[in-house]
């Protein structure tokens, strides 16, 4: 079994900022991709950022040079660091993370979410 638990949301004003954690644990043999996602009430779910496994990055252009994507192989994690938050930066944030599992093959895992609230 693989499990991800999501950590870091909460409420914060504008200008401030957030890091997001998540965490795979399990059976897992190699952690490939992650991103972060997020969505807002009535709105679809979207790509804020992503990692490979070289550590190449990419961002949405409303997060990029604000939100920094990082992650720590040995303990499986990536993070998510949100500078200048704005109030359109609200939403539940999920951790996605495609990894090869001890019995092989590639899945995708999902978090829980965690719910980011900027006030103006």
């Amino acid at each position: 079994q693989v499990q991800l638990v999501e950590s870091g949301g909460g409420l914060v004003q504008a200008g401030g900022s957030l890091k997001l954690s998540c965490a795979a644990s399990g059976s897992i043999f190699r952690v490939n991709a992650e991103g972060w996602y997020r969505q807002a009430p009535g709105k679809q779910r979207e790509l804020v950022a992503a990692i490979t496994s070289g550590g190449s990055t990419n961002y949405s252009d409303s997060v990029k040079g604000r939100f920094t994507i990082s992650r720590d192989n040995a303990k499986n994690t990536v993070h998510l660091q949100m500078n200048s938050l704005k109030p359109e930066d609200t939403a539940v944030y999920y951790c996605n993370v495609n990894l090869t599992p001890v019995w092989g093959g590639e899945y995708d895992y999902w978090g829980q979410g965690t719910q980011v609230t900027v006030s103006s």
